[in-house]
């Protein structure tokens, strides 16, 4: 769900969400504020580190290489616009952070075990309100390399930052589904076609449409600029406590499993 890459975006119809459609509201089981419950979620995510010689490396945070000296200096990054640094603090310490136009937008701590078999990622991620998302992963070494380069793939993701999701009525009998943290909101209905989601003109080119399988579960297809990038699955148990979303990106990475339970 998060990336290196800084994917942040301001939810802005939570207000219409909440108060159309509400004869819809009323008959559908998935209205309401949602709550993570880290225990039960898995975010699987994965990075490639290559060593190109001396203190030139590549690294790829699943939107193709970018390739920059760990020199602590500021160098042109491969997403819009902005400047990823690395510097070794420690032979088994590195910080990583990206900025835009002067601004810190994610900082991350990566401490590598003894055995270099593992590595700790404290990531932090910068919203323009202030707010901020934590969280630590672990990784496992995969492939070849060795010190920080490595094909890393996560073994345990924490969440240290609330994680609401709030879903209300859109235009009748649709959805609009906000996800607070990343700012970031979906509308749907469910008449296949594709509707653009809330969000600065960066994100313009995103949308979302939806397909109801049954009374208990919905299919959401996201895509950018007409091209799918993931689908969703989301369940609601029986006893309509408890909210299952099951993200596939395209690009086949492991699907991430959040759960949450009714605020």
């Amino acid at each position: 769900m998060f990336n290196r890459t800084v994917k942040i975006l301001p939810a802005v119809c939570l207000a219409a969400c909440l108060t159309t459609g509400m004869a819809w509201a009323a008959e559908s089981p998935f209205i309401g504020e949602w709550k993570l419950d880290p225990a039960k979620t898995r975010m699987p995510d994965e990075m490639k580190v290559e060593s190109k010689g001396g203190a030139k490396f590549a690294f790829d945070f699943g939107g193709g290489a970018e390739t920059i000296l760990v020199d602590g200096s500021d160098q042109p990054g491969g997403y819009g616009g902005t400047l990823l640094s690395v510097k070794a603090e420690a032979p088994d310490t590195w910080i990583v952070e990206r900025k835009k136009d002067g601004k810190l937008l994610l900082k991350a701590t990566w401490k590598l075990s003894k055995d270099g078999r593992t590595l700790t990622d404290y990531f932090r991620q910068f919203a323009s309100d202030g707010s901020t998302v934590s969280i630590d992963y672990v990784y496992q070494r995969s492939g070849a390399g060795s010190g920080f380069a490595a094909d890393w793939q996560s073994i345990r993701e924490t969440m240290n930052s609330p994680f609401p999701v709030q879903v209300g009525a859109f235009q009748g009998d649709g959805l609009c589904i906000v996800t607070t943290l990343e700012k970031k909101t979906q509308n749907v209905k469910f008449d296949g076609k594709d509707y653009p989601n809330e969000g600065p003109a960066g994100d313009r080119g995103a949308s979302s449409s939806a397909q109801r399988v049954d009374e208990h579960t919905l299919v959401i297809t996201n895509k950018a600029s007409g091209t799918v990038t993931d689908t969703e699955t989301i369940r609601l148990s029986g006893d309509l406590k408890t909210l299952t979303i099951t993200a596939h990106v395209t690009s086949g990475s492991r699907p991430s499993v959040m759960v949450f339970e009714r605020a």
